[in-house]
């Protein structure tokens, strides 16, 4: 995913999107993000904006 995409992208459907992909292919964040190649920063900051967290203890944004 490039950042125009995740910058532009509704949060709900990014947080739902990132959330399945965690549950079901990594084991936290930062194995997602080095996959994708993004920045953690990034996705953390664009969801907090919409008032998201993550949980690293159950691996979802919340």
């Amino acid at each position: 995913m490039d950042r125009e995409v995740l910058l532009k992208m509704d949060p709900n459907i990014l947080v739902s999107m990132i959330n399945m992909k965690l549950r079901d292919f990594y084991s936290n964040l930062d194995s997602y993000c080095d996959d994708m190649d993004i920045s953690r920063d990034l996705i953390e900051e664009k969801l907090k904006s919409a008032g998201y967290t993550y949980h690293s203890d159950i691996n979802q944004f919340k």
